[in-house]
């Protein structure tokens, strides 16, 4: 009588023959893949037979890859959830309504973003939400009118002046009589912009004592903090 090992030799060179591959024998008779190679060294495998594996073969390689694409993206919206939570408890401790914090944040931002090279307060960004926090705190911090608020534009050779300058108008909830100059980057020509990039905004007014007031404010901030004891 043939012994259950024998039996399953037959077996597998039987499901060989049919063109099933190495992998899916070893998962269905659970026999280790070098000795399944040692028992198929005589099986010859059609033409046909050999495309279809490497079709099938390509096929589950692209579904790995779409599954495991598919997992790093779930694990990344878990950890984007996290992230967020965390911001959220963060801001939650806030007092929005304290002069003295929304200062010490805008002093922050000047240090990094704001224009230190000319003689007024200025910001210039791509990001309109970093540019309409700094417009909302000049005109209901500093009482900075509309009309003493300049905007510069500094785009594209392929973007439209007039469409630019309707976007920020409208983005900044300012006239768009405030926009004096456009600036268009002839190094950029033959180039197409990505349809949201909105070009480069500078928002800046003539009050240059806040811009003082900001870097200094940023600086003691920074010095007093790394002055703390742990």
């Amino acid at each position: 009588m043939d012994s259950k090992w024998s039996r399953k030799k037959h077996k597998a060179i039987y499901l060989r023959r049919r063109g099933l591959s190495i992998g899916r024998i070893e998962k269905e008779l659970k026999i280790h893949r070098s000795t399944l190679s040692g028992w198929f060294k005589n099986v010859e495998l059609t033409k046909e037979q050999k495309s279809n594996l490497i079709k099938r073969w390509k096929n589950g390689l692209v579904k790995a890859r779409e599954v495991a694409s598919q997992w790093h993206r779930n694990e990344k919206q878990k950890r984007l959830l996290v992230a967020q939570k965390e911001a959220e408890a963060v801001l939650n401790n806030l007092n929005m309504r304290n002069k003295a914090t929304l200062e010490i944040a805008l002093a922050m931002l000047y240090m990094g973003e704001g224009i230190k090279s000319k003689d007024s307060t200025g910001m210039g960004n791509s990001n309109p939400l970093l540019l309409k926090s700094f417009v909302y705190m000049l005109k209901n911090f500093y009482l900075i009118p509309d009309d003493k608020l300049r905007c510069d534009l500094y785009l594209r050779a392929d973007q439209s002046p007039e469409k630019m300058k309707k976007f920020w108008s409208k983005e900044l909830d300012l006239p768009i009589e405030n926009f004096k100059f456009v600036n268009l980057d002839k190094r950029t020509i033959g180039s197409k912009t990505y349809p949201s990039y909105k070009g480069v905004c500078a928002v800046s007014c003539g009050n240059v004592a806040i811009k003082r007031k900001l870097l200094n404010i940023s600086k003691g901030f920074c010095e007093r903090l790394i002055k703390m004891r742990p």
